[in-house]
């Protein structure tokens, strides 16, 4: 059967997405609202439960900005409808794209290229995008207890470094940055594709964090931490393009 990309933009895919969404945002709403009675409650300030409403909301929309880059980035293979939900629901911005790359690749595509989408690639893509993320949502029901408990039990006294919190933490994210080098490395060597733009997107994008990290912590402006990532995004994006048109 013949597949137009411009099914992936259907309407009837905008109504599902929609009402997720909408449904998600209600949940919002509702837990806003309970919060704003609990606060009442239990005897604080009106003011200062709507200056700290304000502030949330302020410094949600700037960063919030490296989402909306996703859903363009992603929305030109895979529709606007999908990168919407995933992004608006329980989807991370750098799982999406590089799990949506990883499957359209092993598929037979060599990338994520509109020309190559066909409708099995693009169920297989939104499939291994859905199942590969639930499992933080099953292993919280089951386990997310007794891990929280572990992660907020006070270091053991007579004990030097750090707790078990912070270290898992650490772990974590060296662990997924060493994963992202090791595919821009690989595909930077493999013959014939010798793919350099991820590792000077990846270097560029590190010298922005590094810039915000600098004013954050040693000029100590906090509030620019809330606009590191989409900052860091903008800049990294740009140089990419710059470096296209040149090279």
């Amino acid at each position: 059967m013949e597949f137009n990309i411009s099914q992936l933009n259907a309407p009837g895919l905008f109504l599902i997405c929609g009402a997720i969404i909408l449904a998600v945002m209600a949940v919002c709403v509702l837990f806003m609202v309970r919060a704003w009675r609990a606060g009442i409650a239990i005897g604080m300030d009106r003011k200062k439960l709507k200056r700290t409403i304000t502030a949330s909301a302020t410094f949600t929309l700037i960063p919030s900005i490296s989402i909306l880059l996703g859903v363009i980035a992603l929305s030109g293979t895979l529709g606007t409808p999908l990168p919407w939900l995933r992004l608006s629901v329980i989807g991370a911005l750098h799982y999406e794209a590089s799990v949506a790359d990883i499957a359209a690749r092993n598929i037979g595509m060599t990338g994520l290229n509109a020309t190559e989408m066909t409708a099995t690639a693009y169920t297989t893509i939104a499939l291994l995008m859905t199942v590969g993320i639930i499992w933080g949502m099953v292993c919280m029901v089951l386990f997310g207890k007794r891990y929280c408990n572990r992660l907020q039990r006070p270091k053991e006294s007579g004990k030097s470094g750090a707790g078990f919190g912070d270290l898992a933490m650490k772990a974590m994210f060296i662990g997924l940055i060493s994963a992202y080098i090791g595919s821009y490395i690989g595909g930077f060597v493999s013959l014939p594709a010798h793919d350099y733009m991820p590792l000077i997107v990846m270097a560029v994008s590190a010298c922005a964090m590094a810039v915000f990290l600098y004013f954050v912590e040693k000029k100590k402006i906090s509030w620019l931490d809330n606009f590191s990532m989409a900052g860091s995004m903008l800049v990294s994006m740009a140089a990419a393009v710059v470096v296209g048109l040149i090279v």
